[in-house]
Order: structure tokens, then C-alpha cells, then sequence
């Protein structure tokens, strides 16, 4: 005689939760541990005295140090917040500030500008380029000697054509005249009337002649008219 058997199948008891891992253990996860292995330890063997007082030790640390944390993260914020508050007293006085470049404010305006040398050059160029990195006309004051030097350029280019508005990027060659032709360190400055002030990311950056210039920039700062 055939037998015929049948299988039931039961629906499922449980079903698939998605589990979101935590990257971070804070206090309150280290207390749900701490509470879930006292909750099933193994009542024949209980956990050890000196194991749980460490453990309380360390959750005392933990906290602890979240604490100093949000106090750290609250005077970095006041500290902040103060350098805004400090730097805002910089509107209207003059800086001078180190430069790769120059602006033409409007076409063929003038610009002003100082070369720092760090000591005598008997030969000098100044290269001014465009944008694109084309050069577009080059200086030539000849020789200067060490310290801060006052340059102008008359916005035009080499045939004489006025410039138009915009950055201009500015290199220099100072060199002496001995058979090396050893090359005289320089850096570029430029002094102007701090306009108003933008906070980049909290940051105070200054803005001069129509230019943002960072406060780690500023060699100099004085009073108007001084």
C-alpha cells in the first residue's frame, strides 16, 4: 500500500531586520553592554569583582573624556568667534601684504606695488603675465638696492596698448652683475585700504582693492594717513 506524505510548511518566526552598524561607542552603548552581561552572566560563575569595577573605571573614563571634548569644542568656538570680532577692527586701516600679483582696477589704470630684495641687484626684471600665463610686458628698473623698493606699472602692455581690467601675475629676476650673475632673493608687497571683511569657513579674510587677502598675508598694518 502506497504511502503519501505531505510536508507543512511553517511560516517563517522571524523576519530579516536590517542592522545599522555604529562607527562610535559612546557612553550610553558601553552602559547597554555593561547592563547585558550582568543580565546574562552565568549565575554558577559570576563575573569577577575586579573585571566589573575596571569596567566602571573605564565607562568613568569615557565619559570623561566626552566632556573635555564638548568643552574643547565650546572654547574653540568662543576663541573663534572671538579672531571675527578682533578682525572686524581692521576696516578702514591700511595693510601691506606679500603678493604674487597685481590688479588693474580698471583698463589701462595704473597700479603701484613694492619689490623687496634682500640685498643689492645690479640687474632687475619684473615679468607681468596674463591669466593664461602669457607674458605681456616686462619691466626693466635696473638696478636696486636691498630692502623695499617703490614700482609702478603703467597698465599697458609691450606695444603699448592699455591692459584690460583684472590679475596680473608678477615674477621677478634681481641679479648681481659678477660673473655668476647670482640671483637676489625678492618677494612682491602691496599696500591698500581694507575695504570690508568676508569669513571664509570662520576665517577672516580681508578684502583690499577689490582682493581677498588671507590675514596670514599681512606683513604690516597701520593707521590711515600714518
Amino acid at each position: 500500500m502506497a504511502v503519501t506524505s505531505s510536508i507543512s510548511h511553517l511560516p517563517a518566526t522571524q523576519t530579516d531586520t536590517p542592522v545599522t552598524a555604529k562607527n562610535t561607542l559612546n557612553k550610553d552603548s558601553f552602559l547597554t553592554l555593561l547592563t547585558a552581561q550582568l543580565q546574562y552572566q552565568d549565575p554558577l560563575n559570576p563575573m569577577d569583582n575586579s573585571a566589573m569595577v575596571a569596567q566602571l573605571a573605564q565607562f568613568s573614563s569615557v565619559e570623561q573624556l566626552q566632556n573635555a571634548n564638548s568643552r574643547l569644542d565650546t572654547l574653540a568656538l568662543a576663541q573663534a568667534s572671538n579672531n571675527q570680532l578682533q578682525a572686524t577692527g581692521l576696516v578702514g586701516k591700511e595693510v601691506r601684504f606679500k603678493t604674487d600679483a597685481v590688479t588693474v582696477t580698471e583698463r589701462g589704470a595704473k597700479t603701484k606695488f613694492e619689490l623687496n630684495l634682500d640685498g643689492k641687484a645690479d640687474e632687475t626684471s619684473v615679468i607681468i603675465s596674463d591669466s593664461n600665463g602669457k607674458v605681456i610686458k616686462t619691466l626693466k628698473p635696473g638696478a636696486l638696492g636691498a630692502g623695499t623698493n617703490a614700482l609702478e606699472w603703467d597698465g599697458t602692455d609691450k606695444d603699448g596698448n592699455p591692459v584690460p581690467a583684472g590679475d596680473y601675475t608678477v615674477s621677478v629676476d634681481a641679479r648681481l652683475s659678477d660673473k655668476t650673475h647670482t640671483e637676489v632673493g625678492s618677494s612682491l608687497t602691496i599696500r591698500g585700504t581694507v575695504a570690508s571683511l568676508l569669513f571664509d569657513s570662520q576665517v577672516p579674510v580681508l578684502v583690499v582693492n577689490g582682493r581677498h587677502v588671507k590675514l596670514s598675508d599681512v606683513l604690516q598694518v597701520t593707521a590711515p594717513g600714518v
